[in-house]
């Protein structure tokens, strides 16, 4: 397991669908040690802190054997790392290997696990294709978001150490199966883990609702 590239970018304006909109999608990659702080990388910042960022999502981490796969789906040779909008770039890390609530070493900082990421508009920008969110999502090889646990610097070429294994977790991909779709038992599972994300702790609240009423 190893962070093959740390990526990062500040908000820029672009133009879409006739309008003007800012994002920090597009991410590059920087070489050397970076500070991760509590919300994010040092160079690295987020557009629509309404729906981006914040504790829950300081950091976003994207498998790199996912890349070979959206290469033959889309016909596609022009990847670098941060396509996808990720400041870490991976490897050795699957959506099936990895638990809400897992915590890993990375360089001088711990990281863990708080959500799968659920794609917005500004992925088919960066993308170039406004259908691709749906795509992404589809395939389920969503990556995930990561809390910081310790502050610490990072870099390209850290090995990514496992410290500590959930307990009664659910995997990555199967919780985003679980935003689509689930049983009360299954939401009621969701819930009790304590490193869930705010954002979805309240959409699971909200789904266990609507099936003790239904």
């Amino acid at each position: 397991m190893q962070l093959i590239s740390v990526n990062v970018g500040l908000p820029r304006a672009v133009s879409f669908d006739g309008q003007t909109v800012s994002t920090g999608i597009f991410k590059a990659p920087v070489s050397g040690p970076v500070m991760l702080r509590r919300l994010n990388l040092e160079g690295d910042a987020q557009a629509d802190l309404r729906v981006h960022g914040g504790v829950d999502k300081a950091v976003y981490v994207y498998p790199f054997e996912h890349y070979a796969f959206w290469a033959g789906e889309l016909r596609r040779r022009d990847f670098s790392h941060g396509q996808f909008g990720e400041n870490f770039t991976i490897t050795g890390l699957l959506e099936d290997m990895v638990f809400i609530g897992d915590i890993f070493q990375i360089g001088a900082a711990q990281v863990q696990v708080t959500q799968p990421r659920t794609p917005c508009f500004k992925l088919g920008i960066r993308m170039g294709d406004a259908r691709f969110p749906a795509h992404f999502a589809a395939a389920n090889r969503t990556g995930f978001y990561v809390q910081v646990l310790r502050e610490g610097r990072v870099e390209a070429g850290n090995v990514i150490e496992l410290i500590d294994r959930a307990a009664d977790s659910i995997s990555v991909r199967d919780i985003f199966k679980l935003r689509l779709e689930g049983t009360h038992a299954e939401y009621a599972h969701a819930l009790k883990l304590d490193a869930l994300s705010a954002a979805w702790r309240m959409a699971f609240q909200k789904k266990l609702l609507n099936k003790e009423t239904s």
